[in-house]
């Protein structure tokens, strides 16, 4: 006998501001709980002292998730010179201190040495894993974690303000993988001093930005507030950035079904650029089919969706 299916069957994105103090395992919760949902995800977590930018997936929205990921983010962080901890943000215990404060010129100096790709060391409080554990498992547990240094992209870092001495405000858009509580470490050593992360709030995720987010706690509350299934974004919102194939509806079963769809001539200025790696998204009659790649002169479906 099968399990009884929990939840409807709804499908898009929404886009919550995570407050600080709660983890991305509860927003998706609560966000599941209010739309009575079948199935969520979301595409990257946040930790309980960071707020922003938390993209919900919901249905068949959850097979985009890698896409989301795998994009650019930017983040706004407040670095506090002089104290380090042990969780490199305001959660550890401090293991270092520093009188050394800099200013706006050596600031600036040494921002251009972050740029493009660097290598950079996770920090030991992250959901890495060792031999099959979670580094902060192990770090809670007073052992020594080191992991090893790894090739991050920075796309761009500035300084926003000096709010104070002890202060300074950075924005970065980074690629992948990228920890901003070491790359807030790591500015704070070039710099003669030590440092760690007091604030630290995501500003976007790939095409999701503030401006698409909702506090849960406020949505559909009000008469002047739309309900909440009214913010969903569709699937195809994450999939402007990918080339898109138009197909017959006829087509469409048999990319549903796992088959090789052969290319048309026509198709092939779409595909000139693409390699073999490329993800392609196939759209019959203004809705998602499958998510492909290019095989010889067929589309093979790696994700297909179930709309």
């Amino acid at each position: 006998m099968s399990r009884k299916r929990r939840g409807q069957p709804i499908h898009g994105w929404l886009v919550v501001d995570k407050p600080l103090g709660v983890t991305s395992a509860a927003v998706v919760g609560k966000a599941k709980r209010l739309l009575n949902a079948e199935k969520v995800g979301h595409g990257g977590t946040l930790d309980p002292l960071a707020s922003g930018i938390l993209p919900l997936a919901f249905g068949e929205a959850t097979k985009t998730v890698s896409l989301v990921m795998d994009g650019r983010k930017s983040y706004r962080f407040t670095l506090r010179w002089g104290i380090a901890r042990s969780t490199e943000d305001a959660e550890g215990e401090i293991t270092a201190t520093s009188d050394v404060r800099p200013d706006r010129a050596a600031i600036d100096a040494v921002l251009p040495r972050f740029l493009g790709t660097i290598l950079q060391q996770p920090p030991a409080y992250s959901a890495l894993k060792i031999d099959g554990q979670r580094a902060y498992d192990l770090a809670r547990a007073g052992e020594a974690v080191e992991l090893a240094a790894r090739p991050v992209e920075i796309f761009d870092l500035r300084l926003r303000e000096m709010p104070d001495a002890d202060h300074a405000v950075f924005e970065v858009d980074c690629g992948k993988g990228t920890y901003v509580r070491s790359l807030g470490r790591d500015i704070a050593l070039a710099l003669g001093t030590v440092g760690h992360l007091s604030a630290l709030r995501r500003t976007k995720v790939g095409v999701f930005s503030e401006a698409d987010a909702i506090l849960l706690d406020s949505a559909g509350e009000s008469d002047h507030s739309p309900p909440l299934s009214d913010r969903l974004l569709p699937i195809l919102t994450v999939l402007d950035d990918i080339p898109a194939l138009a197909i017959p509806v006829a087509s469409a079963q048999r990319l549903r079904h796992g088959q090789t769809l052969p290319l048309p001539a026509s198709d092939w200025g779409v595909l000139v650029d693409c390699s073999p790696e490329t993800v392609l998204v196939a759209i019959a009659e203004g809705t998602p089919v499958a998510l492909c790649h290019r095989e010889g002169e067929n589309l093979r479906p790696s994700r297909v969706f179930n709309l």
